[in-house]
C-alpha cells in the first residue's frame, strides 16, 4: 500500500454486486459475506514520502457474527429493513500475533538516523459493522471496534519522536481525506421503498413474518447512526527510556545519567465519530453520560451564536 498526495474517488457501487450482474443487495453479497477466512500468515507493507511501514499477522481469522458478537447461524448475521431500505451486517477478524514496524526513508524528512519502531502484540480482534443501502450496496455508515488485551510496549525518547513525525506525515493526507467522506456524506439517510425480496429475506432469517415495527425496533437496537472508531486496551504497559546517551571505548559520555518512565493504563479507550455535527445529540454514543448531554447544550448554544453572527453578515 502507498499513501496518495491527492484522495482517490470513491469506489462506488459493490464489484461483488456487479460481477453477478445485479444492482442491490442480494444472493452474491450473501454468500461472499458467509465465507469464513482463515489466513497463516499475512504481511502489509505500507509506503509514504517519509516512512515505511510492515503489519505482521499470524493466524488470522474472519467470520460472520450476530448482532452480539456470537458464531451463529449466517441469516442471523444480517437485519434487513425494508422501509428503511437498508442492511445490517456484523464481522469480526481475531488474530494470534500482530507485529508492526516502521522506519523512516532515505528522502523523508527526518533524521538520517532513526531507531526503527516496533510493536508486537498478542492476541486481538476486529468487530466491524456495516449499514448499506440495499438498492446499491453503498455503504451508509460502518462502526469499527480495535479491541486488545494486555500490551507491552518499550519506548526510547527517540522512537517516540520518531512516531510523532511519523503522524505529523499522515496528518495532511488523512485530513484531506476526512474532508472528501465530509464532502460525500448524505445530509440525511435516504429511504427505498419497500421490496418484496428484502422482507422475505428477514422472514427466512428468522423463520417468522414479523411486523414492520418489530423489524424497525431490532433495526434501531443495533443500526449505527453515524460512522465510528473505537479503540480499547484492557491492560497498557508503556515503557520510555532515555537512549540519548553516546558511547566511547566503553566508557559513558554523558553529561546526566539516563531516565525511564513506566506509565500503565487500564480499559484506555479511544472514540472518534468523523461526522458528528457540533450540537448533535450524542445519546447514540458508545460511553454516553450527563456530562456529554452538559456539553452537547454548551457546544449548541455557541453553534446558535455562531449561526446568528453569519446571519447577519
Amino acid at each position: 500500500m502507498r499513501t496518495c498526495e491527492e484522495p482517490r474517488p470513491p469506489n462506488g457501487q459493490s464489484p461483488i454486486a456487479l460481477a453477478a450482474g445485479q444492482s442491490e443487495y442480494g444472493f452474491a453479497e450473501k454468500v461472499v459475506e458467509g465465507m469464513f477466512i482463515v489466513v497463516n500468515s499475512i504481511t502489509i507493507k505500507i509506503h509514504s514520502k517519509a516512512f515505511h511501514a510492515s503489519f505482521e499477522l499470524w493466524q488470522l481469522q474472519g467470520y460472520s457474527v450476530n448482532p452480539n458478537w456470537q458464531q451463529s447461524d449466517l441469516r442471523l448475521t444480517r437485519i434487513t429493513d425494508p422501509q428503511r431500505g437498508e442492511v445490517l451486517t456484523f464481522k469480526e477478524l481475531t488474530w494470534q500475533t500482530l507485529r508492526i514496524e516502521a522506519d523512516a526513508t532515505d528522502n523523508g524528512d527526518q533524521d538520517p538516523v532513526t531507531t526503527p519502531l516496533r510493536l508486537i502484540t498478542n492476541q486481538g480482534r476486529i468487530q466491524i459493522s456495516l449499514k448499506r443501502r440495499t438498492k446499491d450496496c453503498n455503504v451508509v455508515a460502518s462502526k469499527l471496534m480495535f479491541l486488545l488485551d494486555d500490551l507491552l510496549w518499550v519506548l526510547t525518547d527517540s522512537q517516540l519522536k520518531a512516531m510523532m513525525k511519523y503522524a505529523e506525515s499522515l496528518s495532511e493526507a488523512m485530513e484531506k481525506s476526512a474532508q472528501q467522506r465530509k464532502s460525500l456524506a448524505p445530509e440525511s439517510v435516504q429511504v427505498s421503498e419497500p421490496r418484496f425480496s428484502a422482507q422475505q429475506s428477514w422472514s427466512q432469517s428468522f423463520g417468522v413474518s414479523p411486523s414492520a415495527s418489530s423489524i424497525g425496533q431490532y433495526f434501531d437496537k443495533h443500526d449505527m447512526k453515524e460512522s465510528s472508531y473505537h479503540l480499547l486496551i484492557s491492560r497498557l504497559d508503556l515503557h520510555i527510556c532515555d537512549d540519548s546517551h553516546t558511547r566511547e571505548s566503553g566508557t559513558l559520555k554523558h553529561g546526566m545519567l539516563g531516565g525511564a518512565i513506566q506509565l500503565t493504563f487500564r480499559r484506555m479507550a479511544f472514540d472518534y465519530y468523523p461526522f458528528h455535527r457540533a450540537g448533535d445529540a450524542c445519546k447514540h454514543w458508545v460511553r454516553y453520560s450527563e456530562a456529554m448531554e452538559t456539553r452537547g447544550q454548551w457546544a449548541k448554544k455557541l453553534v446558535g451564536e455562531f449561526q446568528s453572527k453569519i446571519e447577519k453578515h
